[in-house]
C-alpha cells in the first residue's frame, strides 16, 4: 500500500496544475484520472473549441477578403472542409495533452487511470487499489445537464440533441443550429457555426443573454450577433423535443422550430460521484469551501468546478495553487472578485471586476470612462475597429474597481487590468504607464486618461 502527502482526483487545469505545484513544493502526489488527462478544457472544453473557432475565423476573413485589397473571383471556391477542421483540433488537443504529460512526468507525479473512490479522508481506491494519504484534493469537475424536458433524453440518446462535448465531433456543419442557453458556451458556439453559414437559433428562458456581463457590452454584442444572422428568443420556454424538433413558447406565441442539431447549453453539474463516503458539506452548486479550500471535512480541499464558484480553466488552476500552499504551510487565499472572465466571440469580450449594475446597487461612488477601437490606428488598420473599452473607478482616489473590454484580443488584454487590480491601481498608473503603439492595448491607457480628464484621441 502506498502512502502520500497529497491524492488529487481530476487531471484538469485544476488538478494538474496542482500536482505540478506540490511537487514543486516537494510534496509526493498521486493524480487520479478516469478519462483523459487535461480534463474537460483541454480535451472537450477551451482549447478544441478555440481551435475551431479560428477556423471559423480564417473561413470568414477570407468571405470578406475584398475588404483588405484582396479580389476572390469566385468565393463558392472557398469551401469549409468540416474533417480538416475537426482534424486539426485534434492535433492541437494531443499536442497540449501530450505537453502536460509530459510535464507531469517530469516533475515526479505519480499517475494512474481509473476511478477513484474516496473511503475517507485518508484512504483512495482505485482499480481495487487502495492509497492512503495525508491530504485530499477533489477535482472532478462538472459534466452537462440534460434537463427534464419531455423527450430531451431520448433526442440525445439518438444523436439530434448534442451536449458541449458531443458537437465538438459532429459529422457536419448543419445548416441549421438550435442552442438552448444564452450562456457563454452557447454564444461562443452560436458565434463559431454562424461564421460557418449556419442559420443559427439561441432559446433563452431569461429576459436577456449573457445576464453576468455589462449592460453597455452586451447591448452592443448583441447587435452584432444579429448583424451576423443569430436569431435570439429570450422569454422562451422549451416544452418538448422531438428528434430534431424543439416545440417552445415565445411570449405567449407557441412555436417548433426543426433543426440539423440542438445543443443543450443551459449549465453542469458537479461530478460527485466517489466521494459519498466523506459526507462533504454541498449546495446545488457543488462542494462548499473557504477562500483556503478547505472543506468541511479537515485535510479534504475541493477545486474547479465540482465547488461550483466560477466554472473557468483559470480560477481552477488559481485554487489548485491555493490549496497546495495551504496543505504545504503557507497561508494562502483566492480574491473572487478579481476573477477575468471571457467570452471568445467575434470581436472578444472579456471582463474584471464590478459591472456599472453592480457598483450601483453596491451604492459605491464611482466614474467611468469608455473609448472606442473606432480611434485606435492599430484597430483600423487591421479592419478590427467594432468595440470598445469601458473602465469603472472609485471616485475617491480613482482606483481601478472594473474593466470590461468588447474588441478583437479583448481576452488578452484584461490581464492588465487584473494585474493593475491586484496591485489596486488607479487610473492615473495606467494613464502614465507608456503604451507602446500602435497596438490594441492603447485603448486602456486612453480610457484611463478619460476617467481622470479627457482621452487624447476623441473629442
Amino acid at each position: 500500500m502506498k502512502n502520500y502527502d497529497i491524492v488529487i482526483i481530476g487531471s484538469g487545469p485544476g488538478g494538474y496544475v496542482a500536482a505540478i505545484k506540490a511537487k514543486q513544493l516537494g510534496a509526493s502526489v498521486l493524480l487520479i484520472e478516469k478519462e483523459d488527462i487535461g480534463g474537460v478544457c483541454l480535451n472537450w472544453g477551451c482549447i478544441p473549441t478555440k481551435a475551431l473557432l479560428k477556423s471559423a475565423k480564417v473561413f470568414r476573413t477570407f468571405m470578406h477578403a475584398e475588404e483588405y485589397g484582396i479580389k476572390i473571383t469566385d468565393k463558392s471556391m472557398i469551401q469549409i472542409d468540416w474533417p480538416a477542421m475537426l482534424k486539426r483540433k485534434e492535433s492541437v488537443v494531443k499536442r497540449l495533452t501530450g505537453g502536460i504529460k509530459m510535464l507531469l512526468d517530469k516533475n515526479g507525479v505519480d499517475i494512474i487511470k481509473g476511478f477513484g473512490r474516496a473511503v475517507d479522508a485518508n484512504t483512495v481506491v482505485v482499480n481495487g487499489e487502495t492509497f492512503k494519504t495525508k491530504n485530499i484534493i477533489v477535482a472532478t469537475g462538472a459534466s452537462p445537464i440534460i434537463p427534464p424536458i419531455e423527450g430531451a433524453k431520448e433526442s440525445y440518446e439518438k444523436g439530434f440533441t448534442l451536449t458541449a462535448k458531443e458537437i465538438l465531433d459532429a459529422k457536419r456543419v448543419p445548416k441549421k443550429l438550435a442552442i438552448i442557453g444564452g450562456g457563454v458556451i452557447g454564444i461562443e458556439f452560436a458565434t463559431m457555426f454562424a461564421a460557418l453559414g449556419t442559420e443559427v437559433t439561441i432559446i433563452e428562458k431569461a429576459s436577456n443573454i449573457l445576464m453576468s456581463i455589462d449592460d453597455e457590452i452586451r447591448s452592443a454584442f448583441i447587435k452584432i450577433l444579429i448583424r451576423e444572422n443569430v436569431k435570439i428568443m429570450t422569454e422562451s420556454e422549451v416544452t418538448k423535443i422531438k428528434d430534431n424538433t424543439v416545440f417552445f413558447t415565445n411570449k405567449g406565441k407557441n412555436i417548433e422550430l426543426e433543426a440539423g442539431f440542438i445543443l443543450m447549453s443551459v449549465g453542469t453539474r458537479p461530478n460527485m460521484g466517489g466521494l459519498e463516503a466523506l459526507q462533504l458539506s454541498t449546495s446545488r452548486a457543488g462542494i462548499l469551501t473557504n477562500e483556503k479550500m478547505e472543506t468541511n471535512v479537515k485535510n479534504v480541499y475541493a477545486i474547479g468546478d465540482v465547488n461550483g464558484k466560477f466554472m473557468l480553466a483559470h480560477v481552477a488552476s488559481a485554487e489548485g495553487i491555493v490549496a497546495v500552499e495551504n496543505i504545504m504551510g503557507k497561508t494562502s487565499d483566492l480574491d473572487y472578485k478579481r476573477v477575468p472572465a471571457c467570452i471568445y466571440g467575434f470581436p472578444e469580450i472579456a471582463s474584471v471586476g464590478l459591472t456599472e449594475r453592480e457598483a450601483k446597487e453596491k451604492e459605491i461612488r464611482y466614474k467611468t470612462s469608455k473609448f472606442p477601437l473606432s480611434a485606435n490606428g492599430k484597430a483600423l488598420a487591421e479592419g478590427e475597429s467594432e468595440g470598445f473599452i469601458k473602465i469603472i473607478v472609485d471616485d475617491e482616489f480613482q482606483e481601478v474597481i472594473g474593466m470590461h473590454i468588447l474588441a478583437v484580443n479583448a481576452t488578452d488584454m484584461i490581464a492588465e487590468a487584473v494585474t493593475t487590480m491586484e496591485l489596486e491601481g488607479t487610473a492615473h498608473e495606467l494613464a502614465k504607464a507608456i503604451h507602446p503603439h500602435p497596438t490594441l492595448s492603447e485603448i486602456v491607457m486612453e480610457a484611463a486618461h478619460g476617467v481622470i480628464d479627457k482621452a487624447i484621441h476623441i473629442m
